[in-house]
Order: C-alpha cells, then sequence, then structure tokens
C-alpha cells in the first residue's frame, strides 16, 4: 500500500506535460491486456477499440462523440507513441516556462479536437476519401498544437537542433510543410489532423499576442481535468515546505518573474532584453 502511494505522490510531482505523456502510455500499455482477455474470452477486438478511435463518417460520431478527445490517448504503434511523447516533452519545456499548466492542456486538447474535426471534414469534403473511412488515433494533433504556439508566440527563439541553432519558425514551418508533403504517401488522414492542430496553436498564440484568449470557452473542460491531477495533501505540503524556505532572495526573483511575465503579457517575448530571457529560462529549470 505505501508502494501505492509513494507512486501516486511521485504522479502529482510531475509537470502537466509529464502527467500526460504517463497517460499516453499507460493507454498505450492497457490495450495489450484488453487484447489478452478479447482473445480468451472469442471477442471481436476491432469492435472494442472502435468505441476509442475517432471515425470520420458522421454517422458513427454523432454515437460516439467522446471519440473526439480519446482518439488522442491511443497509438498505433511504439515508434507513433514514441515520436509523439519526445515531441511533446521538448514542446513543453519552452510553453511551461511563460505560461500556466491550465494554458497547456487548453492548446494541447483544443488541438487535439480542431485536428479530429478537419479530419472528419477532410473526408467529408475531398472525393479522394469517397468510400474510405479509417479512423483516427494519436495525440500527434495536441502535440502540433502545442508545438507551433510555442514557434509562433516567439519565433525567433534558437534552439540546438544537432550541429547548429534554428529558430522555432523555421522548425515549426519545417514540420507543417513536411505533413503537407507527406499527405499523398499514406496514412492521409492523420497528416491533415497534424496540420489541424498546427493551425489551432498558430491561431492560439496569434491571438493571445493581441490579447485575445481563444481557449476561455474552454475553461470549465479543463478546470474539470486539472481537478484529477491535483493531490490536496500533496499541494499542502508543497505549499509548507515552500513557507518554511522562503528567503528574501528568492521573493525579490519571483517580483522579477512576476515584472517579466507582466511584460511579455503587454508586449510580447520578443519585447525582453537577452537578461529577462535567461532569468526565465532558468527559472523554468527550478
Amino acid at each position: 500500500m505505501n508502494s501505492i502511494q509513494r507512486l501516486i505522490n511521485r504522479f502529482y510531482q510531475f509537470n502537466i506535460a509529464e502527467k500526460i505523456i504517463l497517460i499516453n502510455v499507460i493507454c498505450f500499455v492497457l490495450p495489450f491486456f484488453v487484447k489478452t482477455l478479447l482473445f480468451l474470452f472469442n471477442l471481436p477486438e476491432h469492435t472494442f477499440f472502435s468505441w476509442f478511435e475517432l471515425s470520420p463518417h458522421p454517422s458513427t460520431f454523432i454515437f460516439q462523440p467522446w471519440t473526439l478527445i480519446s482518439y488522442g490517448f491511443l497509438h498505433g504503434s511504439f515508434g507513433h507513441i514514441l515520436w509523439n511523447m519526445l515531441l511533446l516533452y521538448y514542446a513543453a519545456q519552452f510553453f511551461l516556462n511563460l505560461f500556466s499548466p491550465k494554458r497547456f492542456l487548453n492548446v494541447y486538447f483544443s488541438g487535439i479536437i480542431a485536428g479530429g474535426v478537419v479530419f472528419m471534414l477532410s473526408y467529408a469534403l475531398f472525393p479522394v476519401f469517397e468510400g474510405h473511412y479509417p479512423s483516427l488515433v494519436g495525440a500527434s494533433a495536441g502535440v502540433m498544437a502545442v508545438l507551433i504556439f510555442s514557434c509562433a508566440y516567439m519565433p525567433n527563439q534558437e534552439i540546438r537542433l544537432l550541429f547548429f541553432n534554428v529558430k522555432l519558425m523555421y522548425l515549426g514551418i519545417g514540420l507543417v510543410v513536411l505533413d503537407v508533403l507527406q499527405i499523398p504517401t499514406g496514412n492521409a488522414g492523420g497528416h491533415i489532423a497534424h496540420i489541424g492542430g498546427a493551425a489551432l496553436g498558430f491561431l492560439y498564440a496569434s491571438q493571445l499576442q493581441k490579447g485575445n484568449d481563444i481557449g476561455r470557452g474552454f475553461d470549465w473542460v479543463i478546470e474539470s481535468i486539472t481537478a484529477i491531477f491535483k493531490s490536496k495533501k500533496t499541494m499542502e505540503t508543497v505549499h509548507k515546505a515552500k513557507r518554511k524556505s522562503c528567503q528574501p532572495s528568492s521573493v525579490k526573483s519571483q517580483k522579477e518573474i512576476d515584472t517579466i511575465l507582466d511584460k511579455i503579457s503587454d508586449s510580447g517575448y520578443e519585447s525582453l532584453s537577452k537578461e529577462e530571457k535567461e532569468l526565465l529560462f532558468k527559472a523554468g529549470k527550478n
């Protein structure tokens, strides 16, 4: 029992992106056990999983509206989930340096929904898909939303990519172009969903820079989701520890961070000086 409690406490110590990654991994592993049970009881595997995959067929979606979210927690292969979770982990490092976990969830789940909607619309509009109704799975649309949001909000921020530095805006453009070029080569619906998530991330960041939070109406859903991730006991322990260890220097640093965040809200990330960006980056690692 103590071991289980330690695991639960460890889960609550993760940041929001790490929690999402862990849940995705669990959702990837669980189906292997489900498949075994279905095999033993001679039950059709596809029928069970179709309740969680997103179908482009309108008549199916009407009776399974939850699949617009649940599809984002299923992955088709190990390579599929590995790439998505790695990309989400690194994209979250930039995002959570500037914004709250609540906004992260807002962008992430809005991206999943947008990707799903664009996926269904594409199968209804483009003649090439007529008569073909493969289901959609994967968190890629949500991951792309978070990544492109960061690329659009701070386009000139440089990251180290292998042996050279590259600006975020070029990384984002490259990934979107890659998806567009891959549409005719296979998994067209998946690549179109990626583009839908990317478009949502770009729109969200662009509007936020103008003072418009397009995800504000989605807050009640995010509050319900974040309630799952909260531990009253853990939070009380953390706050007590912070009160005990709070020193004048840390208070001063927090005031500086608050001033920088206010400056970002008023003028955008690019208005920060090099020193302010470095201070914000270091604070995000603590």
